[in-house]
């Protein structure tokens, strides 16, 4: 099969990324489909194990450059000439900057070197939850950003709203791909509960002290507190004691920036029924262990993956009604949007679940066949891929799409 070209040679494409780690994860999978498409990547972000383990992973190419999340313009003004150097030097056909700060950085670097196609990828909006200077400063960064790309891709449809209501971008300028999702969530290899054994359930919860017959209310995510770890806590208090079968299972890092406070720590590591697992790199299994999934953050989400990733494993999701959950959960049908920093209502959404085993079984369920049916990871890349190809026609570039076939045997968007 005969692959794109652009002059006989493969199109070259630079992902940019303040955070090694995001390239990590954000990118799983998608190289080696991109690959097969005649598409050969490279990633800059700044040093750290992530960025080996992404070249190693992927067999791609990387180059370190540091890129401090803060506003440094001493530190900036010197790895925006890395960038445009090593841009230069690459000479690559389309340059993909996400995350604020490696957007700014990377468009800057980009438009400096010439780059035709420049992709800036919105996959959170710090904006949304800063007050005051800091506020104005995410603004400026990213209305910079959308000025300087070609074109602007939006991690969620909610999300594109904002970005368009606040006026940080042209609504013709910027696109969410199809359903929204950085990555798409893989419902039929990794996070499907059928490809694991039939005693997953019972071995995860022996490994972390839960009872066979518990129902469990499960967390993923950093602890901090614009994750909702607070909230969470103040409703499993008004709960715990009407469900003495109740346990609950929280898998994620305390971290040191937003901590949470110490009381609250102090009531999560002493409670017998609070299982604090720490940082999980099982997922999969881990969600098996859980009956309803809650996920109380009013962080700038984005589009977040783990209710996605919950729902993948038929499990119904409590989520907030903030920008990027709105997206991940079908109110009523895979899960309950609550308002954020609401205790109350997280409580009584747990209620509900609790007393109704069977809204719990049909809601995971309906989550599931969601996941299946809108974020398979290969329709997100085969949008992106489409998104790709269109991009470099406009501007001129001789491409070809010799993988019509396949996608007209299912994979295209519809």
């Amino acid at each position: 099969m005969s692959t794109p070209s652009k002059k006989s040679e493969p199109i070259r494409l630079v992902h940019i990324m303040t955070a090694p780690e995001s390239l990590f994860f954000f990118l799983r999978g998608q190289v080696a489909f991109m690959r097969q498409r005649a598409i050969e990547p490279h990633g800059i972000a700044s040093p750290g194990e992530f960025l080996d383990r992404f070249a190693t992973r992927d067999n791609v190419p990387v180059t370190a450059i540091s890129m401090p999340r803060k506003i440094t313009p001493g530190q900036d003004l010197v790895a925006i000439g890395r960038l445009w150097r090593e841009l230069r030097r690459l000479r690559p056909d389309i340059v993909q900057a996400g995350t604020p700060k490696g957007g700014l950085l990377g468009m800057i670097a980009a438009s400096l070197a010439g780059v035709p196609v420049r992709i800036y990828h919105i996959r959170g909006l710090p904006l949304m939850t800063a007050t005051g200077s800091r506020r104005h400063l995410y603004r400026w960064s990213e209305r910079v950003s959308c000025r300087l790309a070609n074109h602007v891709l939006c991690v969620s449809h909610s999300v594109r709203d904002v970005v368009i209501q606040e006026g940080l971008c042209p609504a013709d300028k910027i696109e969410t791909l199809r359903s929204g999702s950085g990555n798409g969530v893989d419902a039929a290899s990794r996070f499907n509960p059928d490809r694991l054994g039939p005693d997953s359930r019972e071995k995860t919860r022996a490994r972390y002290g839960v009872p066979d017959d518990a129902v469990v209310v499960g967390f993923v995510g950093r602890l901090i507190k614009k994750k909702g770890v607070v909230e969470l806590m103040d409703a499993w208090t008004q709960v715990r004691d009407e469900y003495p079968q109740l346990h609950l299972l929280v898998g994620g890092p305390f971290e040191s920036i937003d901590p949470i406070p110490q009381a609250v720590r102090e009531r999560m590591e002493s409670d017998p029924r609070v299982h604090v697992a720490g940082y999980v790199d099982d997922t999969p299994s881990f969600y098996t262990a859980m009956d309803v999934f809650v996920f109380p953050t009013y962080f700038h989400e984005g589009f977040p993956n783990v209710p996605l990733e919950a729902a993948a494993m038929g499990v119904p999701v409590v989520a907030t009604t903030i920008a990027g959950c709105t997206d991940a959960v079908q109110d009523g049908v895979t899960g309950t949007l609550v308002p954020p920093e609401d205790a109350r209502a997280i409580a009584a959404a747990m209620r509900r679940y609790l007393d109704e085993p069977e809204t719990r079984r049909a809601q995971g369920a309906a989550g599931r066949e969601r996941v299946l049916r809108e974020f398979r990871p290969e329709l997100i890349w085969e949008a992106l891929y489409q998104t790709y190809l269109r991009l470099l026609r406009a501007h001129g570039e001789p491409v070809v799409e010799p993988f019509r076939e396949v996608v007209a045997a299912g994979s295209r968007p519809n």
